[in-house]
């Protein structure tokens, strides 16, 4: 028993460091694994934003009182808001048609004197046509709004006066940038992970390499932990890149166990790299393999994991299907550990279920693959 285990790992071991003199002289692969993640988290985290910002606004001031110009006084000098202030409302309308501004805010010419009575009002028009910006104006506005109202009713009622204070939780900065950066790392490591080892295991099927080496005692088991362990180090770099980028570019904390983090991220990479080896294992061509990666690991990880839209939001079909992709696991793991903390419940359960993915497509991995050599 002891011979047979020291030979399996003998083998073991020369089929890695074959690997590794084959990634080594491979640079594209150490490009996709340590530099392409850093390229992606930078153009992603800072390009992709659900926070609207700098909105060009008309405002057109009928009422030039200075009681009017303070009561739109919230939208100078804010990042929400670029104001344009005008004169007429047919000005304001000509912006808006020539897509200079995405809203009027109108100041009717009784505005200060109803204002007086407690029945001042102000007109606002929103473009539209993008739906995500209209939404927001609509909510910028309206919070300036109320906290003019708390700001002005404070000379009428020493008593009794309600305001509304906003708290949000497990998100401290409101910045959409914390909810993405989790959902790029478990992009970067779905596109590592599943990438590359069908691309590394389809060119040995294709350079025939393959043959040659099951003439020898090695076994299908020692030759897919061989792929396996040298582009797991690689994407495990990429791991580490996103963790500093996501701490030191972007501030974003993590309240749970970096320990728990890392475990959740080497389950995920055998899920991956499980998927990766069953794809080459079936495809046998390197341009398939790649094309068959991104429609199977990438797209699905993209669209139905949650990164782009809450499951909980979606259809309910969907939403099973969502729940079907080992992606989706991992990424409530990511979000819960870096913005929520250590909620154990789901974290013992989402690990398990990663686990047995990756149980599962090892397994069928290696069943191809002795499959198709015998």
């Amino acid at each position: 028993m002891k011979s047979i285990n020291r030979g399996f790992f003998h083998r073991l071991l020369a089929l890695i460091y074959k690997e590794y003199l084959q990634l080594r002289r491979d640079k594209s692969s150490i490009l996709i694994g340590s530099v392409l993640p850093i390229i992606l988290i930078l153009i992603m985290g800072y390009g992709i934003s659900l926070d609207v910002k700098n909105i060009p606004i008309a405002v057109v001031l009928e009422d030039t009182s200075p009681t009017a110009r303070h009561a739109v006084s919230f939208l100078s000098g804010s990042e929400y808001f670029s104001p344009h202030f005008v004169t007429s409302f047919k000005e304001a309308e000509k912006l808006m048609g020539q897509r200079q501004v995405d809203a009027i805010l109108t100041v009717p010419p009784d505005f200060s004197e109803k204002l007086q009575k407690r029945k001042g009002n102000l007109q606002l028009i929103i473009y539209g046509v993008n739906t995500t910006t209209a939404n927001s104006v609509k909510g910028y506005v309206e919070a300036g709004v109320q906290s003019y109202n708390s700001n002005f009713y404070k000379g009428y009622m020493a008593k009794g006066l309600v305001t509304v204070e906003n708290r949000i939780w497990f998100n401290d900065a409101n910045s959409s940038t914390w909810y993405f950066v989790p959902g790029l790392i478990m992009l970067i490591m779905t596109l590592v992970g599943v990438f590359l080892t069908a691309l590394v295991m389809a060119r040995e099927w294709e350079r025939g390499t393959l043959e040659a080496i099951f003439v020898t005692p090695v076994s299908v088991m020692e030759l897919l932990l061989s792929k396996m362990v040298p582009y797991f180090g690689v994407a495990m770099v990429g791991f580490f890149l996103c963790i500093i980028a996501s701490k030191f570019l972007y501030g974003i904390p993590l309240h749970g166990s970096f320990v728990i983090l890392l475990l959740a991220t080497i389950l995920y990479l055998s899920v991956a790299l499980g998927i990766g080896l069953m794809i080459s294992s079936v495809t046998k061509s390197q341009f398939l393999s790649c094309q068959i990666a991104f429609m199977v690991g990438f797209l699905p990880s993209l669209m139905l994991s949650g990164f782009l839209f809450d499951l909980h939001s979606v259809p309910s079909w969907v939403s099973a299907i969502g729940h079907l992709l080992p992606a989706t696991y991992y990424l409530e793991l990511l979000k819960t550990l870096f913005l929520a903390g250590n909620e154990w419940e789901m974290i013992i359960k989402n690990c398990t279920v990663l686990f047995f993915y990756g149980l599962l497509f090892l397994g069928i991995a290696m069943h191809i693959t002795k499959k198709r050599v015998e």
